[in-house]
């Protein structure tokens, strides 16, 4: 439908509409507006009735504020009052565009801006500054005329705010922005007609909350339990808007569900409006939940974004009773032997506290310390079945496992015949070696440490003298290091006795007093005579030997003799015969003759021995002298070599020292024997001189 000029006509409902006058004169304060029904637009008189109207605007929109008086009677009164006011002009047009809403974080400084238009200029415009407040009452903070401006006292904002204009966008300043500036601030724009519009802007107030804090229960959850446990509790504090909590287990998040899980929150307003949040978390856990991982999430706001922070990561313990229990040696590894320290230990899949494990052997009870049972220089009777049971005191549940334990011994070699055997000479010898053992064994015979059979049987198909000795018989166990066992036996060989050493033996001797040995081999062991061959029986000393006896005899002698050694037996006898000779001492002479120097020393002539001499103490000192008669022409020599060449004594090698030879010059030593008739003179250096040359 068409208005004329300077009116507008709007359809409100069929068949009603509203004429309005879209420009008045300057300064008026009343504006014309009249709902009508389209067959009675000119029709009778109506009455008059004028409103002054303020529409709040559209957040986020340019809007447009008529002023319109409702005009409820007759068409022909609207239209002439229109024509009345048209004719003393046309009313001001004031538009008001905010954002919806403005995001800062606490601390920082907000800027809400308010653009507006407005045909009458900048000059007659008022701004005006209101936040609402939690009763939806306004609460004005800023004023700014065309002479004047201020913030509002006693207000939040006083000293926090500012306004700046800048042609048609009035921006507020908050600065140190807090939690409780999250308010709705309203601009209002007043002309002088006086015509009006505003706009709102809610301002959002972000804080990050700290880090959150997770705490598990410290004692453990048993499966057993008929309702939820606490696993743990979240906390994240001071953030704003409120954070929120979500509880995960395995990456998995968790949901209240009844009678399994249960998350309950508690939210605390702190002193400076900020938000705690705290969380706990009770579910029924189950076997799989002792290697879970726990944590909790916070979700929290920033600016323009959603962001998010997960706790550490907690396990809790879970109690479960066992299906399983194992019984195992622990040590040793491998087979047991008897001696061992055996241990054993028992353990079971579950990890119920209040439990006692126990071991049962042959009706015997041992307590477990640690999981483990120990039994020290183990027997053949300590094998067996061993019984671990596991007992819940809670609920007087038990369980078993058992093992089976192998001891292994080697008893105790027994060689038959038994420790001695006797065989005449020439017989067979044979004698076994056994011992009693849980395993495999191996024999082997010894004699002097070397190996002399191998086997449980020792055979000699002819026995000699030389067999006789003592025998050791080794039984070991191969697949086990350590089991070893061993016995003795004593072999002897019945016969005629016989003599170390030739039937006829020399000896030679300066003493008048000789020791003779006789050893004999035999069994029995051989009785030893001393006899002389003047028929004189010699005492003597005897001991027995392990293949025989000994016999040592002592006696003085002054001329040559014949000593008989006769050793026998219940088999026989053996003779031998010690040629004993006396070599006469004869003291040698010994002349020294000298110049001007003479060095005098024994000289003797030790006259030549047979091998067969035994040397006594006497002729070992006749050996040194001449030793020392040796060493001392040999030093002779060398002082004089020394003086020729001029070393000693300041004498020049040059000079002919056999030039100025004298009787001076030389030592002459003399030896004399009584078996030589030839004196023997040897020079300083040694050299042999014949007698003219003295």
């Amino acid at each position: 439908m068409t208005c004329a000029e300077g009116l507008s006509l709007q359809r409100v409902s069929a068949p009603f509409c509203i004429i309005c006058l879209s420009t008045l004169r300057r300064h008026s304060s009343l504006s014309l507006c009249t709902v009508f029904q389209e067959d009675q637009f000119l029709s009778d008189s109506f009455h008059t009735h004028t409103r002054t109207h303020a529409h709040t605007p559209q957040r986020g929109h340019l809007q447009h504020r008529p002023i319109v008086m409702a005009l409820p009677d007759t068409a022909p009164l609207l239209v002439g009052l229109l024509l009345l006011f048209h004719a003393f002009g046309a009313w001001a047009i004031v538009e008001v565009n905010m954002e919806d809403k403005v995001e800062v974080m606490a601390g920082e400084t907000a800027q809400i801006t308010c653009m507006f238009t407005t045909d009458e200029g900048l000059g007659g415009t008022t701004i005006q500054w209101f936040y609402v407040l939690p009763n939806k009452e306004r609460q004005r903070i800023y004023n700014k005329e065309p002479m004047h401006e201020a913030a509002e006292q006693n207000t939040l904002f006083t000293h926090r705010i500012s306004l700046n204009v800048n042609g048609t966008a009035a921006v507020l300043v908050i600065r140190d922005v807090g939690v409780r500036d999250n308010l709705e601030f309203i601009c209002v724009i007043k002309t002088l007609t006086p015509e009006e519009a505003e706009g709102r802007t809610q301002l959002q107030v972000f804080k990050s909350p700290t880090f959150p804090t997770i705490e598990a229960v410290e004692t453990g959850i048993s499966v057993n339990e008929k309702d939820p446990s606490k696993i743990g509790s979240c906390r994240v504090k001071n953030g704003y808007p409120k954070p929120n909590i979500t509880w995960y287990r395995n990456n998995m998040p968790l949901r209240n569900t009844p009678r399994e899980v249960v998350v309950t929150s508690s939210t605390t307003i702190e002193s400076s409006g900020l938000f705690s949040v705290q969380s706990e978390l009770t579910m029924k856990v189950k076997k799989e939940d002792k290697d879970a991982v726990f944590y909790c999430e916070v979700i929290y706001f920033v600016p323009g974004a959603t962001k998010m922070t997960e706790s550490q990561h907690i396990n809790i313990t879970v109690y479960y009773l066992p299906t399983e229990v194992t019984i195992w040696v622990e040590s040793p590894k491998g087979k047991i032997k008897e001696g061992d320290t055996l241990e054993l230990r028992c353990d079971n899949n579950g990890n119920y506290p209040s439990s006692i494990t126990t071991i049962k052997h042959q009706n015997s009870e041992y307590s477990v310390e640690n999981k483990t049972m120990v039994r020290t220089n183990v027997k053949r009777l300590d094998g067996g079945v061993y019984e671990c049971t596991f007992e819940e005191t809670d609920n007087f549940e038990e369980i078993s496992g058992s093992t089976k334990v192998s001891v292994n011994y080697l008893e105790s070699a027994v060689i038959t015949p038994k420790d001695s055997i006797a065989v005449m000479e020439g017989e067979e010898l044979k004698a076994s070696c056994n011992a009693l053992s849980s395993l495999q064994t191996s024999t082997t015979w010894f004699k002097n440490e070397k190996l002399v059979s191998k086997g449980n049987t020792l055979s000699v198909k002819s026995a000699t003298l030389e067999t006789a000795g003592m025998y050791k018989c080794v039984v070991t166990v191969p697949e086990m290091e350590g089991m070893k066992t061993s016995s003795t036996l004593q072999v002897n060989v019945k016969g005629s006795p016989q003599i170390l050493g030739p039937d006829v033996q020399e000896v030679e001797t300066y003493e008048t007093t000789v020791n003779l040995t006789c050893s004999a081999t035999g069994f029995p062991a051989p009785t030893i005579m001393w006899t002389t061959s003047d028929g004189k029986n010699l005492n003597a000393l005897q001991t027995e030997t392990e293949d025989g006896a000994q016999s040592v005899v002592t006696f003085k002698i002054t001329s040559n003799v014949k000593v008989f050694c006769n050793a026998s037996n219940d088999f026989g006898s053996k003779v031998v015969e010690f040629n004993i000779k006396t070599i006469v001492h004869t003291t040698p002479t010994t002349t020294t003759t000298t110049s001007t120097n003479t060095i005098t020393d024994d000289t003797v002539q030790t006259p030549t021995k047979s091998p067969n001499i035994k040397k006594e103490s006497k002729g070992f000192v006749i050996a040194i002298i001449i030793i020392a008669i040796f060493l001392l022409a040999i030093l002779g020599s060398v002082l004089y070599f020394l003086y020729k060449k001029g070393r000693i004594c300041g004498r020049s090698g040059k000079q002919d020292f056999s030039k100025r030879k004298s009787s001076k010059d030389n030592i002459v030593v003399e030896m004399k024997s009584d078996n030589t008739e030839e004196a023997i003179l040897l020079g300083v250096n040694g050299e042999k001189q014949q007698p003219n040359d003295q």
